[in-house]
């Protein structure tokens, strides 16, 4: 049995206070057009039906959030990637137009409070340019592929370790720890030391479920050792991405050390609360839907790699690791879907809902994973588009690939009614995932 105190996978409570990387607890809303509530734990569940009605009714609609911050929500495919592409919707929280107290609750909590603003998250060009510059160079095609080895060596050792069993709970037991341990070994956390990163992590995608204060700290505790390590690695260089800034920093790049603590810290953020619910949701997207599992596995089963491709796209287009794109503020007035959006004001994207408009995704609420024509939006779009996608989508194939092989029966071990999904603004994946298999199936590599 694990301990509450530990385990980052344990309940949340429903204190909308409560702390979040991503945003409070979800709480009701009361819709004044009708329309229906959002950010209910009964809406995390499923969300899709509430999105389908904005698409339809108000795809660009201001919403009072949980936190008591108002923004505006976009809905459709078409104004979404408008969106997300538009200059004058800034990423730097200073546009924010509200108070301070509630400029606070925007972004990721602990992040203010530990000096950890400037990231590629929270600022505009030029300096998203540099900043981007500097740290693509870890995300090429050559360095994800010359990568695949250690994931795929993760990937077993997680499996390995409940193999024998027949049963697991798949987010605490593999989806949570493999992005985890990955992205240290890419920053170049020495192995002493990952398991604290581990804690820490843990800590920040309970959304709610630790002590009160827990995220904030965890977030401190993770600047401070960042910028230890940085020093340590100053004197002693390797070939990993911290190491890399560093060299890029003395060779004229001015990288501050706040920048480099902060692209530090949300690559590891980024990193790996997306991986973690694009493998949970995934799995569990594939359990929901025998016939596309099967043939996934028949695929995997001839030695093909097409469908596994197109299978991770699909599952990243119909329930994937990211509900709403993270935070822009409108530098100046401007209009999108129709509505006037004020200098000041924050817009949200939802992909969620983007992703299943069928203005453009023909049959969206159908899960199909041969679908070509799929543009989906679950890693952005414009400037901003996920720097990590590459690795993320190796993790996934790798992730999804050993599990369907090495555990061919895989089964969902509850009523899918009672599977709960944690709470937050920006993300979007289950607390737990009860499985079981057949162990001696699964023994056989």
């Amino acid at each position: 049995m694990t301990d509450p105190t530990t385990d980052p996978t344990t309940d949340p409570t429903t204190d909308p206070t409560a702390d979040s990387p991503t945003g409070p607890t979800p709480a009701p809303t009361d819709p004044a057009d009708g329309g229906p509530t959002l950010f209910t734990w009964e809406f995390a569940t499923d969300p899709y039906p509430a999105y389908a009605w904005l698409r339809e009714h108000a795809p660009v609609r201001r919403t009072t959030l949980p936190s008591g911050v108002e923004a505006w929500l976009v809905t459709r495919y078409a104004d979404a990637r408008e969106a997300l592409a538009e200059g004058r919707l800034s990423k730097n929280p200073v546009h924010h137009a509200e108070s301070a107290g509630a400029k606070g609750k925007t972004g990721i909590p602990g992040e203010r409070s530990a000096d950890l603003m400037t990231h590629l998250l929270n600022i505009d060009p030029p300096d998203h340019t540099r900043l981007r510059r500097l740290v693509s160079k870890a995300f090429t095609p050559r360095r994800v592929a010359e990568f695949g080895p250690r994931v795929q060596e993760l990937t077993d050792r997680f499996i390995d370790g409940f193999a024998a069993s027949g049963e697991a709970d798949l987010i605490h037991d593999f989806a949570f720890p493999l992005p985890i341990y990955a992205i240290c070994d890419l920053l170049g956390v020495p192995p002493q030391d990952q398991d604290d990163f581990r804690d820490w992590a843990g800590m920040m995608i309970r959304h709610g479920g630790g002590p009160r204060g827990g995220v904030a700290r965890s977030v401190k505790r993770m600047r401070a050792y960042l910028v230890e390590l940085i020093h340590r690695k100053r004197e002693d260089p390797g070939e990993d991405l911290i190491s890399g800034l560093i060299r890029a920093s003395d060779h004229g790049e001015h990288l501050t050390e706040n920048e480099a603590a902060g692209m530090a810290f949300i690559l590891l953020f980024a990193g790996f609360e997306t991986t973690v619910n694009l493998i949970g949701n995934g799995v569990h997207t594939l359990l929901r839907h025998p016939e596309q599992r099967a043939r996934l596995q028949e695929s995997l089963a001839a030695g093909e790699t097409g469908l596994l491709e197109t299978a991770v796209e699909e599952l990243l287009r119909y329930d994937g690791p990211v509900e709403l794109a993270t935070w822009r503020y409108a530098t100046g007035d401007l209009s999108l879907g129709g509505q006037s959006i004020a200098a000041g004001d924050p817009v949200l994207v939802v992909l969620a809902a983007a992703d299943r408009d069928p203005a453009r995704f023909n049959a969206p609420d159908t899960v199909d994973l041969a679908r070509r024509d799929n543009p989906h939006l679950g890693y952005g779009h414009g400037i901003h588009y996920c720097l990590g996608a590459p690795l993320a989508r190796l993790e996934a194939r790798t992730a999804l690939a050993s599990l369907l092989t090495r555990l061919p029966d895989l089964r969902l071990a509850a009523d899918p009614a009672e599977l709960r999904w944690r709470g937050g603004l920006i993300m979007r994946g289950l607390r737990t995932l009860p499985v079981s298999f057949t162990a001696e199936a699964a023994q056989q590599k």
